[in-house]
């Protein structure tokens, strides 16, 4: 299959080489070029323009920082005028449902099929092909972009177009507000004088046992911050729940709360770290290193 990727970051650039090694026909493109001539000597051919990348695609997967980035590169750089009629445009970013079904429509017009798939796993899942990946679109364009799915993780169809997004945003509700939890408690056991390690290693395999627990966990304990999934991200994923919550008229107090925490943090200089440094504001607020 012919398949080009359009921005090649944190996340596009491990799932670009996963695609190289499964033996596709790879086209790339990031507005950072170098970040792209990375995927060369994987095999992908790396463009200078976006509109470039996808001319002859059948296949074509945007991974890009928001809804207005994918606006942008599809419909103010060319990339949607350059695609050939019948291919398919699969978002994998996260971005508002609203903004999928606006691109959608606007696709749709020029007889280019759509589906809004993002992830989670983060660049952990995506190098070891375990991405989960929620699906919004019509069951036969799920169909037709299932291989490539499956060759970055496990993927759900879950309704109409924007329904992948909305899937999308309950998961980001559930990572951001676990975190601080975490985060929180394990504070908490070392301000009282517990080993927060040994406090995390007593919770493992109860029922407060979760796949945060022990990722971000462990980075907390271990005070490793270097990014895989950014705070700003974070925060720019809660902001989508919550106008998308506001849009359909309902009310999020929980995730309002942790929207709050997170761009406190980031006022305070933690944007481009890992969200797990939500542990660090909280600690800062108890003064605690």
């Amino acid at each position: 299959m012919k398949i080009a990727v359009l921005g090649i970051g944190l996340m596009g650039y491990p799932m670009a080489r996963r695609l190289c090694e499964a033996g596709h026909q790879v086209h790339v493109w990031s507005r950072t070029l170098h970040k792209a001539q990375r995927l060369a000597g994987d095999g992908a051919v790396v463009h200078a323009r976006a509109d470039d990348a996808v001319r002859e695609a059948d296949l074509v997967i945007t991974m890009l920082g928001d809804g207005s980035v994918v606006d942008q590169v599809l419909f103010d750089l060319g990339a949607a005028n350059a695609m050939k009629a019948g291919s398919l445009l699969v978002d994998m970013s996260s971005i508002k449902p609203v903004e999928a079904k606006d691109h959608a429509a606007r696709l749709g017009e020029r007889n280019i099929g759509y589906l809004d798939a993002p992830v989670s796993g983060g660049t952990i899942g995506a190098e070891a092909g375990t991405l989960a990946i929620m699906v919004g679109g019509k069951a036969s364009n799920y169909d037709d972009a299932l291989p490539v799915f499956n060759t970055f993780g496990h993927s759900t169809h879950v309704g109409p177009v924007g329904a992948g997004q909305l899937a999308k945003l309950a998961n980001q509700m559930i990572v951001g507000a676990t975190i601080g939890v975490v985060a929180e408690a394990l504070l908490l056991c070392e301000r009282g004088g517990a080993n927060m390690a040994k406090v995390r290693e007593a919770i493992t395999g109860g029922f407060a046992d979760s796949r945060i627990l022990q990722v971000h966990g462990k980075r907390m304990v271990e005070r490793d911050f270097v990014p895989r999934g950014r705070m700003s991200v974070q925060l720019k994923d809660l902001r989508n729940a919550l106008a998308t919550a506001n849009e359909i008229g309902f009310s999020a107090p929980i995730t309002a709360l942790f929207e709050q925490l997170y761009a406190q943090g980031i006022e305070h200089g933690l944007e481009d770290l890992d969200q797990s440094a939500l542990f660090v504001e909280l600690a800062s607020r108890n003064g605690m290193t």
